[in-house]
């Protein structure tokens, strides 16, 4: 760790509005050079809009702040990569169909007249091999993992020269070894000096990671600790405001008839190779199956096969007994289907929509919601206010547009919408990715509640600890395959990992 004096960025009384919300409140922060400093908090806590502000995409409406001990005016996201910022954003800014060399440049005034791609090739390459970002150059985006186009992320960042790198939560869309690359990447990068804000809600992430972290609550700081300093229930305290409990409430079950059947389904991915192989599942009434494997091996596949938004080569589906095979999307909701996609903002909603009309997206042909000539616009008030505070989905009003609300509210608005048409089947793709801890707590306790109720639950997730929480039994997946289902009160996170890396059940 180099000198860690003078601050690299320091802010203060930072303010910033929106219409009906105060997103920061007169916020102090600053941090030292070559550390690694988190910034946590719930989701809308501020934490995205503080370093927006600080990397010139949003403008403060008042405080002030200075870069390496200079008063700073970052008016654009130019002035912040002058000023040796850089945002890795947690929704990716790439082109998909340039090659990672040509993202890494765009944008920039050298070279004005000859680009040589070649030379640039060099440069990236000799840039990932110093903070060990492998990655090739010329691969286009749209063939790279997830983690890979990350590392696209950062390299552009570092290829422009910056110093503080914002990551803005880099380990939401990240396999559990992804994220421990990540996090050696970051470490080198620290002892090298560079300076890393890292805005996460994951407790364990942050207090294995950060070297001191920031609290905020409702726009405001709360603490600034160092991390040797504090532990998971205290920071998870500050962050919500009272005492937090991290054991998952779930009362025993039995499981009755099978809702849903997988019959040796095999199906293609978006780039023409078998994504499903042969895969075979039951789903009881009741209960929860879900689904371990690492991204990529054909969990996102298997839930839009049964969404019906993809279509199926071999096998069957069974819903209730009834062969649904190939029907559309809005047959299987008149059945029974509910789906929770893994993008809640590009599937799961419509954001320029308001909060009442995403709510009826699938209601709206209902009575009373559907008048006898028009929208009965009283009957959509009472629906979407009640499901707001049965759902506890914090916005101003049903009217307020969706794209305003946190993460974990936008998380709580398609549950509400999903469970409130009591499906017989639900099908949750990550549900609590991206959430912070209480978030996450409403999220799982409405599923179990569900599941309570009878409903059957297809739960995928990259969570090993959650879903041995949550399931009753667990399916891998690997490379398509189902590797073996079993007991969750049996399985192991040894055995499981196994699965996930190719061995089947009875060898592991």
């Amino acid at each position: 760790m180099i000198e860690a004096s003078p601050f690299a960025v320091r802010m203060e009384g930072i303010t910033k509005r929106f219409p009906g919300v105060l997103a920061n409140d007169d916020i102090d922060f600053c941090v030292q050079r070559g550390e690694i400093h988190a910034l946590l908090g719930e989701n809308g806590a501020g934490k995205t809009t503080l370093m927006k502000i600080l990397t010139g995409l949003y403008q403060p409406d008042e405080g002030q702040f200075w870069i390496d001990g200079r008063a700073a005016a970052v008016r654009s996201p130019r002035d912040a990569i002058n000023l040796g910022l850089g945002m890795v954003h947690q929704h990716f800014m790439l082109v998909e169909s340039h090659t990672v060399a040509e993202n890494i440049i765009l944008g920039l005034d050298v070279p004005r007249f000859v680009l040589n791609l070649g030379r640039v090739d060099r440069q990236i390459a000799e840039l990932a091999d110093r903070y060990h970002l492998q990655v090739d150059p010329r691969a286009k985006v749209w063939q790279l993992s997830v983690g890979e186009q990350q590392r696209v992320e950062i390299l552009k960042a570092l290829y422009r020269g910056a110093r503080v790198l914002v990551m803005d939560e880099p380990t939401a869309v990240l396999a559990p070894q992804e994220v421990e690359e990540l996090f050696n990447t970051l470490r080198s990068m620290a002892d090298e000096g560079h300076t890393v804000i890292f805005i996460s809600h994951k407790l364990g992430e942050v207090m294995s990671v950060a070297d001191r972290i920031t609290v905020l609550r409702r726009g405001e700081v709360v603490d600034t600790v160092l991390a040797g300093d504090t532990n998971k229930q205290s920071l998870a305290q500050m962050m919500v405001g009272r005492e937090v409990l991290f054991s998952v409430d779930k009362d025993r079950s039995e499981p009755g008839a099978v809702v849903l059947e997988i019959d040796g389904v095999t199906a293609f991915g978006d780039r023409g190779l078998k994504a499903l192989r042969d895969a075979s599942l039951t789903v009881r009434e009741g209960e929860i199956l879900g689904i371990a494997g690492v991204a990529g091996n054909g969990q996102r596949e298997l839930a839009e096969v049964i969404a019906g938004l993809r279509g199926v080569s071999e096998g069957r589906i069974l819903l209730g007994g009834e062969d649904v095979t190939g029907r559309t999307p809005r047959e299987l909701i008149d059945k029974g289907v509910g789906y929770i996609p893994a993008d809640r903002t590009g599937e799961g909603l419509v954001l320029n929509l308001s909060v009442a009309d995403n709510l009826i997206l699938k209601s709206y042909r209902d009575s009373p919601i559907s008048g006898r000539f028009f929208l009965d616009g009283e009957a959509i008030a009472d629906h979407a206010g009640g499901l707001m505070h049965d759902y506890d989905v914090m916005a101003p009003s049903i009217e307020t547009r969706t794209r305003l609300l946190s993460g974990g509210n936008l998380q709580k608005l398609i549950l509400a919408r999903e469970i409130s048409s009591r499906p017989t089947l639900m099908v949750a793709v990550y549900p609590t990715r991206g959430l912070d801890v209480g978030a996450t707590g409403v999220v799982r306790r409405l599923i179990l509640v569900h599941r309570q109720a009878g409903g059957g639950i297809l739960m995928i997730s990259e969570d090993l600890d959650e879903l041995l929480r949550m399931s009753d039994r667990i399916a891998v997946m690997y490379e398509g395959r189902i590797m073996g289902v079993v007991p969750a009160e049996e399985a192991t996170m040894e055995e499981l990992g196994l699965m996930m890396a190719g061995t089947s059940g009875g060898e592991a």
